[in-house]
C-alpha cells in the first residue's frame, strides 16, 4: 500500500500520484506499507532511489543501517509493535530522506505512525510555515519515543506490583508459597525480555537521531527548528535508556530475591526433617535397647519397666525439642 501525503498550509492531506505525470508538487511523504514491487518501483523512479525490500531491511547489519546512496540518506531502526499485548515484537522501519521528501518503508503498522498521522491531519497539526520530510521524520520519531515512554511507565508499574508480591507473598503451606514464587519468576522473566526488546529499540532510535544530527553542516544544512527537535529527541532517548537500565537492574534484583526466597523455603522444609529426625533419634535408641533379645535383662522383669521405658522415650524426645525451640531453630 502506498500512502502519499502533501503539505497544505499547516497540516498534512492525502494526495494521489499519477504515474503519467512527471514530478509530484507538494508531496512531502511517501508512506510504503507492505508495498508491492510496482509501488516500490514507482517511488524509486520518482525520487531516483532504490527502495529496500523487506529482506534487505532485515539482512542489513546493525552497523550498516545508516548510509547514503543516490544522494539520499537511508536510516533503518527497529520499532516495537503490540507492546500493550504483553508480547512485543521488533520490526524494521526505514526512513529515506531525498531532498525535501520523506519515504518510509514498513511491513507493519506501529501505533506511533497512526498517532502522528491523526495529529498531523488536524489544523496546525504540523505547526510550521513549511513542512519537509525531515520535520515529518522528526515528528514520527517523537511519536515513537512517546510510545516507548508510555510502555516503560506501564512496565515500571507492573514491576512494582511484582515486587510487592515477592516481598509480601504469604501462604499457609510452604509448597504453595514456592509455587507462587515460581509463577513470579516466570512473570519476572517475561518483563525482563520486554525491557530487553525495548532497550534494543531505543538504541536504534538513538543511533538514527544521532546520525542525522551529525549531518548538519557536513552533507546538508538543517534548519534551526529541526536541530532543536533533534536535540530534544536525543535527550529524551537518553533519559529513557537510563530508565530502562534502572528497570533492568530492578528485574535482576527481583529475580535474585525470588530465587533466594525459594531456597529459604526449601531449606526450611529440610530443616524440619532434620529436626524431626534428631528429636526421634533418642526414643528410637531406647526402644532399640529394650528390644534386644538377651536372656538376662533386669528391667524386663520389673513391674514398672514398661511405663518407665515409655516415660524415658518421651523425655528423650521432649528435651531436644525444647532445646531447639530455645535456640530458635523451630
Amino acid at each position: 500500500m502506498l500512502r502519499i501525503h502533501a503539505y497544505d498550509t499547516d497540516r498534512l492531506v492525502s494526495a494521489t500520484l499519477d504515474p503519467q505525470v512527471e514530478g509530484a508538487p507538494g508531496v512531502v511523504w511517501y508512506d510504503l506499507v507492505t508495498p508491492t514491487s510496482d509501488e516500490e518501483r514507482l517511488v524509486g523512479e520518482r525520487l531516483g532511489i532504490a527502495v529496500p525490500t523487506m529482506d534487505e531491511m532485515e539482512d542489513i547489519e546493525l552497523s550498516a543501517r545508516l548510509y547514503q546512496e543516490d544522494g539520499a540518506e537511508f536510516m533503518t531502526m527497529t520499532v516495537l509493535i503490540r507492546p500493550d499485548a504483553g508480547t512485543p515484537h521488533k520490526v524494521p522501519v526505514t526512513f529515506i530522506i531525498k531532498g525535501q521528501a520523506l519515504v518510509t518503508v514498513r511491513y507493519a503498522e506501529p501505533r506511533p505512525f497512526d498517532a502522528f498521522m491523526a495529529r498531523a491531519r488536524k489544523p496546525n497539526g504540523i505547526g510550521v510555515h513549511s513542512a519537509s520530510g525531515e520535520l515529518i521524520m522528526s515528528g514520527i520519531v517523537e511519536a515513537i519515543i512517546d510510545r516507548m515512554a508510555d510502555t516503560l511507565e506501564r512496565l515500571g508499574n507492573e514491576i512494582d506490583q511484582i515486587s510487592r508480591e515477592v516481598f509480601e507473598a504469604k501462604a499457609d503451606k510452604a509448597n504453595k508459597k514456592t509455587r507462587d514464587l515460581q509463577e513470579l519468576i516466570r512473570a519476572i522473566g517475561q518483563k525482563g525480555e520486554f525491557i530487553t526488546v525495548t532497550r534494543e529499540s531505543l538504541v536504534s532510535v538513538s543511533r538514527v537521531v544521532a546520525y542525522y544530527a551529525a549531518l548538519d553542516g557536513v552533507d546538508r544544512k538543517l534548519s534551526k527548528e529541526l536541530r532543536q527537535r533533534l536535540k530534544l529527541l536525543q535527550r529524551d532517548a537518553t533519559s529513557l535508556g537510563d530508565h530502562s537500565a534502572f528497570l533492568s537492574g530492578k528485574i535482576n534484583f527481583l529475580l535474585d530475591a525470588t530465587l533466594g526466597l525459594i531456597n529459604l523455603e526449601q531449606n526450611q522444609i529440610i530443616k524440619i526433617f532434620s529436626v524431626a529426625s534428631v528429636v526421634f533419634l533418642p526414643p528410637t535408641l531406647v526402644a532399640s535397647v529394650y528390644g534386644m533379645n538377651f536372656a538376662y535383662q533386669p528391667e524386663l522383669q520389673w513391674h514398672y519397666g514398661y511405663h518407665s521405658a515409655l516415660a524415658l522415650m518421651i523425655f528423650s524426645m521432649v528435651m531436644p525439642y525444647l532445646y531447639f525451640k530455645r535456640k530458635g531453630w523451630l
